[in-house]
């Protein structure tokens, strides 16, 4: 194998492959369903009561999102807990914590679901499955709330768990049983994965 400088350099340099990926393929996804209109975009919408029959908005509903305000939340948690993920545990594993949380949010939302012809979209089932893998991993991280308030990363997490928890006893437009089961995901993953990696402190978050 010959040795190239400017190729060792590029293996030092930790990726975020799957992380801006999946920022861009949601953001390509919010243009074509303003595009194309709820007559399209319907298609790749998890709605409970078609589970069986279009499986693959399991998915694809992941990268959908309702407005603008939801994709920039979403977004804006995937690139800093999805960035600093990727670059602790690499892209494969990243790759399967986004996914299976997403999946798995959605078949939350299937289980808890007010009416099974409602709808779920969004990244936000995947995005709980990453902040519950760093909670495990990296639980006194802190995380700069507004860039101001600095928040140890188990704690903002448990806090979100408690919003959501309450907020299934209280039916509204925010899928909390999908940010559950995909923060029971990540967690799962943190408890498998802690042992390879331990716990992790040295770096901040600004949010």
């Amino acid at each position: 194998m010959e040795f190239n400088e400017d190729n060792y350099r590029r293996s030092r340099i930790p990726q975020t492959t799957w992380t801006i990926r999946f920022i861009v393929i949601s953001i390509v996804f919010f243009v074509l369903q303003n595009i194309l209109g709820p007559e399209i975009w319907q298609y790749f919408a998890f709605f409970p009561a078609l589970a069986i029959k279009w499986p693959w908005t399991l998915i694809t509903s992941v990268f959908l999102h309702a407005d603008f305000n939801h994709l920039l939340f979403n977004m804006f948690a995937l690139f800093f807990f999805g960035s600093y993920l990727e670059r602790l545990l690499g892209s494969n594993r990243f790759l399967i914590i986004f996914i299976a949380a997403g999946i798995v949010g959605n078949i939350g939302y299937f289980v808890t679901a007010p009416n099974n012809m409602i709808p779920a979209i969004g990244a936000s089932g995947a995005a709980y499955g990453l902040m519950g893998t760093l909670a495990v991993l990296a639980p006194f991280m802190s995380v700069y709330v507004w860039g101001l308030l600095p928040v140890p990363m188990v704690i903002l997490t448990a806090g979100y768990a408690f919003v959501d928890i309450i907020g299934l006893t209280s039916p509204s437009g925010i899928a909390h049983g999908a940010h559950l089961a995909g923060l029971i995901v990540g967690v799962a993953f943190g408890l498998y994965l802690r042992p390879y990696f331990g716990y992790r402190r040295q770096r901040d978050i600004d949010m």
